[in-house]
């Protein structure tokens, strides 16, 4: 049984589309509602770590306070960055996948296909039409 995780919001298409490829290699991953159950403070700064990123890049501005918050003040450190995170959780940017092979933000949502163990069982079109998988469990 494979071990996949999926930082996940529902109202998100790319978040949609990266479970459903998730999905496509015939697994069903954990999936954590973040707005429901935020990952806290730690948790963040290891998923961070295990991404190899900063916390202004997994800042989200568009429909959070970022801006109200003045978040794009270079002022602010990585620890106060993961605090705000932690406090509205809306300014984590999703869809956030851990597998064995690595942990990721999947934008777009077909990088989720770099991290995951098993392959694609079949086609696979995203929401808006686009094909990223053939018939044969490849990427097009």
């Amino acid at each position: 049984m494979t071990d996949i995780t999926i930082y996940h919001n529902p109202a998100c298409g790319t978040s949609r589309n990266t479970l459903a490829l998730i999905r496509n290699s015939g697994v069903e991953p954990t999936v954590i509602e973040y707005l429901k159950s935020p990952p806290g403070k730690e948790r963040l700064q290891k998923l961070l770590a295990t991404m190899g990123i900063s916390a202004r890049a997994l800042l989200r501005q568009k429909g959070t306070p970022y801006d109200q918050l003045g978040l794009s003040d270079p002022k602010w450190t990585e620890n106060e960055l993961i605090d705000f995170m932690a406090q509205h959780p809306i300014l984590m940017n999703r869809p956030v996948v851990v597998t064995p092979l690595g942990t990721k933000l999947c934008r777009p949502s077909e990088a989720v296909l770099d991290i995951l163990p098993n392959p694609q069982l079949g086609a696979f079109t995203k929401e808006d039409g686009e094909a990223v998988v053939n018939a044969a469990g490849k990427r097009v």
